[in-house]
């Protein structure tokens, strides 16, 4: 009777194994930092896992890192800074969204050993894209690296068809291992 147990057992491991290694590609994605746009969060090298099908499930989040389609040939990584229907401002180096400062923990070190001031020079949402919303299907996103970062404040919104994933995991080197990316 053990030995049928332990078959059945078997057999079930084996089939979850061989079903989690052909779903990967479709659920999820390898992705190599490719430059400094997203320092101190990420760095050139860095090997991230991108969740592939989460945004099929769910909107994005303010302070979520994606990646996503900048071309044809490029694929980006940056940090979703508004959502649709946010008004976006930057004053005296705060996030100001419909009004309101949301603070970015997640630059508190850059900024402090920051040399440049302004960490992130001053802008309106109206100045950078003519709108003075966020419009319904896009994101407004920007690398951590603001003085280095080819971001919405150059090439505008990018819509939700541009989306691979939200990125799940900074797995390489392993010394940086995240789950988190900082919120």
């Amino acid at each position: 009777m053990k030995k049928n147990k332990f078959w059945k057992v078997t057999l079930i491991f084996v089939l979850v194994l061989l079903a989690a290694f052909s779903l990967r590609p479709v659920l999820f994605a390898s992705y190599i930092v490719d430059g400094r746009s997203m320092e101190p969060t990420l760095h050139d090298g860095n090997l991230l896992m991108v969740n592939k099908v989460i945004y099929n499930l769910a909107q994005a989040d303010r302070f979520d890192v994606v990646v996503f389609h900048a071309n044809k040939q490029e694929d980006y990584v940056k940090r979703v800074i508004g959502l649709p229907g946010d008004k976006i401002t930057y004053k005296s180096d705060k996030l100001y969204v419909n009004g309101k400062y949301i603070e970015e923990g997640f630059l508190d070190t850059y900024v402090q050993a920051s040399d440049t001031k302004p960490f992130t020079d001053n802008f309106t949402l109206k100045e950078l894209t003519g709108e003075t919303i966020v419009p319904e299907g896009k994101l407004f996103v920007m690398g951590d690296n603001r003085k280095d970062s080819l971001d919405s404040r150059s090439f505008g919104f990018i819509s939700s068809e541009q989306l691979v994933g939200k990125v799940d995991a900074m797995y390489w080197p392993i010394s940086q291992m995240s789950l988190s990316l900082g919120k």
